[in-house]
């Protein structure tokens, strides 16, 4: 039934019918949560040979005794595997500690206070700006709105971002100094950037600012589902242009291993790595170079870290299947919702009808499935339109997982009729 078409009376009937099935979950006192993209703790256990791995030996393989200081830059071949991971050469690598938002929270900071490759520092222009593609990830807006640093969205396409809005934005607006980038299998909507927006990205600093940085988060870069999506490299295309100091990338195995004590990983150009290295030596005699080793000696091959990406899949399908398979049975012939059919990453991006996602997380909530708060896939928390939602089914069993879906989508379907009652 298209809600719009409908009557009045076969409304209310609906409305009367749903809240009967509502209300008789909600007596269950449920505690289901979907709220952030967390590994399992099946898929947690995949790495659980990383304890005891080095065995007493924690030389790395060229010589380096990880237990001591220095280091800033991280060890040689923990820089190798990121350069796996992202696919740049390991002498624009540095590795880092667990979290690769550390890395991105010091980068902005790098530019905001000193500026990149000598360029102007950010605090010193009037009203510096990032461009935010949305819906987006929540955690990168936080950066900006901690440091003052102003946001402007720019739409989502199943391509990546409007690069023709993008564009315009920086043509009439030299304040635009950043733009934020999930690049494979974006967060939340899933989309995988193709070679012209690759291509068109990498051209921005030649007419952008002269202190502009694209903050190239490939979180995603190894969570493929099924077959591996290929992700144009920005560093042959910035390379290309001759704009590679444009371009900073960012990669973690905080879900390959274990989230909270994985490496992270950031690839510059050597003028934007001197930069970093220089504010991070007064903050870091270097990182936990141990752990990088014990990393190193799970994965000494991409071979065997591919190997392992299968197995993560492997307990991700079925999870997405069952996210998919209930929209599609709900949905997929109505007006009350639309979504991306995701190939990787950790999130399905749905949107409900207008001004219906807040009244849905809220009736999911009291039912007792915990979603993303409305509004956090865009800067500041405020969705214009109040309809995206950010699905993350990795973290539930999948049994739970289903019980979760039947009652979201129960959700969906009794806060768009009362919309349309409103309405009526």
């Amino acid at each position: 039934m298209r809600i719009e078409t409908a009557q009045r009376d076969q409304l209310q009937q609906w409305e009367k019918e749903l809240e009967q099935q509502y209300q008789r979950i909600c007596q269950h006192n449920l505690s289901l949560d979907l709220t952030r993209g967390k590994p399992s703790a099946d898929q947690l256990a995949l790495s659980d040979e990383l304890d005891g791995i080095l065995n007493g030996d924690y030389r790395a393989p060229d010589g380096t005794d990880t237990r001591n200081y220095g280091g800033l830059e991280g060890i040689l071949a923990a820089r190798e595997l990121g350069a796996d991971i992202l696919q740049v050469p390991h002498d624009e690598v540095l590795a880092g500690g667990s979290s690769s938002l550390t890395l991105m929270y010091h980068a902005v900071l790098t530019g905001y206070l000193f500026g990149f490759a000598g360029n102007q520092p950010w605090k010193d222009m009037s009203a510096p700006k990032f461009l935010c593609p949305v819906p987006g990830y929540d955690r990168h807006f936080s950066i900006c709105e901690q440091l003052g640093i102003a946001m402007e969205t720019v739409p989502m396409t199943a391509t990546g971002p409007d690069m023709d809005v993008l564009e315009q934005k920086i043509r009439e607006d030299d304040q635009i100094i950043g733009l934020w980038c999930v690049p494979k299998f974006s967060n939340p909507t899933g989309v995988t950037y193709d070679a012209d927006t690759v291509d068109r990205l990498a051209q921005l600093a030649k007419i952008a600012n002269p202190g502009f940085r694209i903050f190239w988060d490939n979180a995603y870069a190894i969570h493929d589902l099924d077959h591996q999506v290929k992700l144009p490299n920005i560093r042959e295309a910035a390379l290309g242009n001759d704009t590679a100091d444009s371009v900073l990338q960012f990669a973690s195995t905080s879900k390959v291993t274990h989230a909270g004590a994985g490496v992270a990983f950031v690839s510059a150009s050597p003028a934007n790595l001197a930069s970093l290295k220089k504010q991070m030596s007064a903050m870091t005699i270097g990182p936990d170079k141990v752990n990088q080793l014990r990393h190193v000696r799970l994965f000494p091959e991409l071979s065997q870290l591919k190997e392992h990406m299968e197995k993560h899949a492997e307990i991700l399908r079925p999870k997405f299947a069952c996210v998919l398979e209930h929209l599609d049975k709900n949905f997929v012939d109505s007006d009350l919702g639309e979504w991306e059919t995701p190939k990787g990453g950790y999130f399905v991006s749905f949107n409900t009808r207008p001004d219906c996602a807040q009244e849905v997380i809220r009736l999911s909530a009291e039912a007792g499935v915990k979603l993303t708060p409305a509004g956090a896939t865009f800067p500041y928390g405020k969705d214009p339109e109040n309809t995206n939602i950010r699905i993350a089914p990795s973290f539930p069993p999948l049994e739970e997982l289903d019980t979760a879906m039947s009652i979201f989508v129960l959700c969906v379907k009794l806060a768009s009729v009362r919309k349309a009652l409103e309405a009526a």
